[in-house]
């Protein structure tokens, strides 16, 4: 089956309608068990010819790192406006993730500057914001400006952690980006959770009720 390339097909009916600065919004880190939920709000230009640099530009999922890296310098060379939100593990815990992708995603939104007059976003309404918008399911996968979101998304939680392996070491943040792995769970098992663990989670949260009742043991 041919690989499906995203399209304009959803900014141009936005145009269509009267919009202007049309934002795609899409988050990674959904199903991770440690760290932030991290979203990013993108506008691309309606100039066709600015737009040829982004060939490569697909869902996150479907490129492997150097590939997004490499589509990141295009994005930012095109983009009209590229802004980024997070929600951390202590909100998530609190609200749960749904509330928290919402949360990072109109961090996002309200980050660019311009303010955007339209949004297209992967999967989730986002109420709290006025904006007039529209859900895609796996709009990164059809819609350009959210593929070029997903991948601003992902290249940025990625590198925060980084980051936060070195500051809680031994879990293999680095390499697993917090996604439940079996390197990832091994590690959990060893040390137990570290502060930046969802422990909302079950796989984590299991392991923390486990530690708590195993120090008051003793």
């Amino acid at each position: 089956m041919a690989e499906t390339r995203p399209t304009l097909v959803a900014e141009l009916w936005a145009r269509s309608q009267g919009f202007h600065s049309i934002a795609g919004i899409d988050e990674a880190g959904r199903g991770c068990l440690a760290g932030p939920v991290v979203a990013a709000a993108v506008v691309l230009p309606a100039e066709a010819e600015r737009l040829e640099r982004l060939g490569g530009v697909r869902d996150s999922k479907l490129l492997t790192a150097r590939q997004r890296r490499a589509a990141l310098c295009d994005i930012e060379a095109v983009a009209l406006g590229i802004g980024v939100g997070a929600a951390s593990s202590w909100e998530i815990d609190a609200q749960g993730i749904v509330a928290a992708t919402r949360r990072a995603m109109a961090r996002a939104v309200r980050a660019l500057a311009p303010a955007p007059d339209f949004l297209l976003i992967d999967f989730l309404p986002l109420p709290q914001i006025s904006c007039p918008q529209r859900a895609i399911v796996k709009g990164d996968r059809v819609c350009l400006s959210i593929a070029a979101a997903s991948i601003v998304a992902k290249v940025v939680r990625d590198e925060w952690m980084g980051l936060l392996e070195e500051a809680w070491p031994g879990y293999g943040f680095r390499l697993h980006k917090g996604y439940p792995t079996a390197a990832h769970q091994q590690a959990l098992a060893r040390l137990g959770p570290c502060p930046i663990h969802r422990r909302s989670f079950a796989p984590v949260g299991g392991l923390a009720e486990w530690a708590r009742a195993d120090s008051g043991a003793g």
